[in-house]
């Protein structure tokens, strides 16, 4: 492991955490897990609560009827760290001893890029109708839903219009262990693979009838 201030990526974590619930996507490690029933659900969370509390770092949680979620996150440093990584074993460890089975679903991001020759003048278009706001993503404009419910919206620009297939396609983020069997199914469900030259940073696919999507994976 690396000393706390050091940021993590999936490559790093992905060893640590294999075999258990957490997996690492999007800046953050995530883990969910399900338990026998409402109060087993809530015990675990003040299990982790209180080991939380004495490590000094606290996670996210999603509760609900027989299901719990974790979120890990360094804010101050601005993604996953030491911290974050014996926090997430500490508590698979806590989920462990409660008989707690880790879920089916696993994270994902949904992502909608739109090709375009000049982004500043189609951006108000997208963030009024959708009632979106903007944020700079490591230098470009992007578009956000500020209920953190809709996908995120954002701009490829490209030196000569493209005319000969849709301008938008959409991007699925997937943690990079989950990544090429998703493309996998994608491809039995009648999709094609048009390049694979970006592996495993991304995909990109289309349907039968020419529409993209592309499958990612984070750095972060």
């Amino acid at each position: 492991m690396k000393s706390p201030g050091n940021l993590l990526t999936p490559l790093d974590t992905e060893s640590v955490l294999a075999g258990g619930a957490f997996v690492h996507l999007d800046g953050a490690l995530h883990g969910s897990f399900t338990t026998r029933d409402f109060a087993s659900a809530v015990r675990l969370v003040d299990q982790v609560a209180e080991a939380a509390d004495a490590m000094n770092h606290h996670p996210d949680v999603r509760l609900g009827y027989g299901q719990v979620g974790f979120r890990l996150s360094s804010h101050d440093a601005g993604g996953v760290t030491d911290r974050d990584l014996r926090l997430a074993l500490r508590i698979q460890e806590l989920a462990d001893a409660q008989g707690a089975d880790r879920a089916p679903v696993r994270p994902a991001r949904y992502d909608v890029a739109i090709d375009c020759t000049d982004a500043e003048a189609i951006r108000p278009f997208w963030r009024v109708g959708l009632g979106y706001v903007e944020i700079d993503s490591e230098g470009e404009i992007e578009l956000v839903d500020p209920h953190g419910q809709g996908p995120r919206v954002w701009f490829q620009t490209m030196d000569i219009a493209r005319t000969e297939r849709n301008r938008i396609h959409l991007d699925v983020y997937l943690p990079t262990i989950d990544a090429e069997s998703r493309v996998q199914d994608v491809i039995a469900a009648g999709g094609d693979l048009l390049t694979d030259e970006h592996a495993p940073d991304w995909w990109v696919l289309a349907d039968p009838e020419g529409n993209e999507l592309c499958v990612c994976t984070t750095v972060s």
